[in-house]
C-alpha cells in the first residue's frame, strides 16, 4: 500500500506540472478533472492505511496551522 501511495502522488505531481505549464484550454480542463480524480483515489488509499495503523500522523498544534493559514493568505493578497 505504501508503494501505491507514492505512486499516486507522484501522479498529481505530474497532472500538477501539465496543468500549469499547459497553454491549451481544453488539455488544462482534462488535466484537471484527472488530477481532482486522481487527488480522490489518494485520499482513499491514505485514509485506508491510516484506518489499518499503517500510516500513523499527527495533528499540527492550532496556533502553527492558523499561523500557516495566515501566511497562505497574506501570499495570495500579495500576488493580486
Amino acid at each position: 500500500m505504501h508503494d501505491l501511495l507514492a505512486t499516486e502522488k507522484q501522479v498529481i505531481g505530474a497532472y500538477s506540472t501539465g496543468m500549469t505549464e499547459s497553454s491549451c484550454l481544453n488539455l488544462r480542463n482534462t488535466l484537471e478533472k484527472n488530477f481532482k480524480n486522481v487527488e480522490q483515489v489518494q485520499y482513499e488509499i491514505f485514509n485506508a492505511m491510516q484506518q489499518k495503523g499503517w500510516y500513523q500522523v499527527k495533528d499540527a498544534p492550532a496556533n502553527e496551522v492558523q499561523q500557516l493559514k495566515n501566511d497562505s493568505n497574506t501570499l495570495a493578497g500579495n500576488l493580486k
